[in-house]
């Protein structure tokens, strides 16, 4: 046999053997850094609770997981951009809600489906919103805000975290609900609105607790109410905006999705983590510290809870006629 040849069958050898390496042989997953998209702009509560999670999952995980944000047309930009990455568990997002839910209702050229191009990883928590109004607005509490915005149509305004946000559809249902006429003014995530709102630009607005409580602390916010159906264990003195407006309610989640055909091992080990990370006592008294209860779950169990909510806030879109940016 020539040298040629010999050359030739050894590097055919070696190459049917590198084929024949079994999985576990392959750089097992997660072998590089995640990139987790959050929708919304910095100092909002997505973003919060997106960066709790990240931190603690790169210990878990053994890889970086770093956050980016991609504000914008109601976190939309950033699921679209999640719904279309590869498969890989690279790119994953950390969601609200409303970009789950309420987005097909309000952009008709939604560039993907929640249900068939995002796949359910795991509930990292739940909250209600707060209501929390500039110091200077002269109510105390909701039903001073409901009479007051009843007896100055038109006047009075409202921050969101963007149009058609869980924030947005929450003020809209509490001026539906009081019959009262309240101008929205969205913004490209919490963080913006809450520091108008602060600096006395806007008026009232929902928001995450997490967010919201630094500044309701410090006395530069007044909180009204939550509006979730029960107080919070750990933020009793805030009654629920029902108690006023009787069948109120708006709960948010915060949740982690990938691409729809993310492997089904890849989403266990994530939720998996998810698990033991809502349950570690450090990050669990994080979260309800920010007034949001630890989640957990099965990835079917957050599939589902999402496309139960979609109908819902149809209603709601319909009624109030609320169209995309």
């Amino acid at each position: 046999m020539s040298c040629r040849r010999k050359g030739s069958t050894v590097v055919g050898a070696i190459v049917s053997g590198l084929l024949a390496l079994p999985a576990a042989a392959q750089p097992s997953w997660p072998a590089k850094p995640i990139r987790l998209l959050v929708g919304y702009a910095p100092g909002g509560p997505v973003d919060i609770v997106g960066r709790l999670t990240a931190q603690r999952l790169s210990e878990l995980l053994g890889q970086p997981v770093v956050v980016e944000n991609r504000p914008g047309a109601g976190a939309t930009i950033a699921s679209e951009a999640v719904a279309r990455a590869a498969p890989d568990g690279y790119t994953l997002l950390a969601a609200g809600g409303g970009e789950l839910s309420i987005a097909p209702s309000i952009y008709p050229a939604l560039g993907y489906s929640p249900v068939k191009d995002l796949a359910a990883i795991g509930l990292v928590a739940s909250s209600p919103l707060i209501l929390v109004v500039n110091p200077r607005v002269p109510v105390q509490d909701v039903k001073g805000l409901a009479a007051l915005v009843r007896s100055q149509p038109g006047r009075i305004n409202f921050a969101s975290s963007g149009q058609g946000s869980t924030a947005h559809l929450a003020s809209e249902l509490f001026g539906s609900m009081t019959g009262a006429q309240i101008v929205h003014i969205p913004y490209k995530g919490a963080g913006p609105a809450l520091a108008d709102l602060v600096g006395g630009q806007v008026d009232m607005m929902f928001t995450g607790v997490s967010a919201a409580l630094p500044f309701v602390r410090g006395g530069k916010l007044r909180a009204l109410g939550v509006s979730g159906p029960r107080r919070l264990p750990t933020l009793p003195e805030f009654a629920p905006v029902a108690e006023s407006v009787p069948g109120f309610e708006v709960i948010t989640i915060y949740a982690l999705l990938g691409p729809s055909a993310l492997p089904r091992d890849i989403i266990q080990r994530i939720n998996t983590e998810i698990g033991r990370l809502v349950a570690e006592p450090g990050p669990r008294e994080r979260l309800l510290a920010l007034g949001a209860e630890p989640g957990g779950g099965t990835p079917e169990q957050l599939a589902a809870y999402i496309a139960r909510e979609i109908p819902k806030w149809a209603k709601i879109v319909k009624a109030a006629k609320i169209k995309g940016e």
